[in-house]
């Protein structure tokens, strides 16, 4: 299951946030460095420094975004967020077709997010290319709005062709590693809200928050 969050940051940390990735201060290392020994030749795009204060000031603020979304904490049941990288990709620059690492020195990646940060009509091309049992889907959202996708599949971000293409980049390790399992943990969930919001606590409200509790408890690790 993938899904999108629309407008995770708003307007105010979004702009703040770009004008600090395109001021002076930011500081810009080749992306080949974090790569994987089989996705080194394919990745062509610039990471903010780590170590720099500026890269952990402005990661604790997506990170924090992150985990006060109610449907990103229904829909990937979080352990941990990490890796969190800011990514920045002019003309000529992409990420070639790859999977993401199994684990990360943060944890295990049972999802992965891309933050898009730039304008759509900043930047010509550098769409991120999700390939799926039912055909490959071109992302290209709203600065500020995140798509959550499973680590397991094959993407890719075209190559940009103009303009500045600004990204921050993660994973998460879930409660529930079984993407059909978290799947169907989150209808429940959402089921049982629907019902408590028209009836409250009711029957069916504590059957289904029964069922979905003890599944969690026998999926959860």
């Amino acid at each position: 299951m993938r899904f999108v969050l629309d407008q995770l940051l708003d307007s105010a940390v979004l702009i703040q946030l770009r004008q600090s990735l395109l001021s002076s201060e930011a500081q810009w290392r080749p992306g080949q460095e974090t790569a994987g020994w089989h996705a080194r030749h394919v990745k062509h795009n610039r990471q903010l420094e780590r170590s720099h204060p500026l890269h952990q000031r402005l990661a604790a603020q997506v990170n924090a975004a992150l985990e006060a979304h109610p449907l990103f904490q229904a829909a990937a049941l979080p352990v941990r967020i990490h890796g969190l990288l800011f990514s920045r990709s002019g003309p000529g620059e992409g990420y070639g077709r790859h999977v993401d690492n199994a684990f990360m020195a943060g944890g295990r990646a049972d999802l992965s997010f891309t933050l898009f940060l730039s304008d759509p009509h900043a930047y010509e091309g550098g769409s991120l290319l999700l390939e799926a049992p039912a055909g490959e889907e071109a992302v290209r959202l709203a600065a500020g709005s995140a798509i959550i996708y499973p680590s397991t599949l094959l993407h890719r971000v075209e190559p940009v062709q103009s303009g500045d293409r600004l990204a921050a980049v993660g994973w998460v390790q879930s409660r529930v590693r079984d993407a059909d399992h978290r799947e169907l943990l989150f209808d429940l969930d959402t089921a049982r809200r629907h019902l408590f919001e028209r009836q409250g606590n009711r029957e069916p409200f504590d059957l289904i928050s029964r069922s979905y509790t003890n599944l969690l408890r026998r999926w959860g690790d």
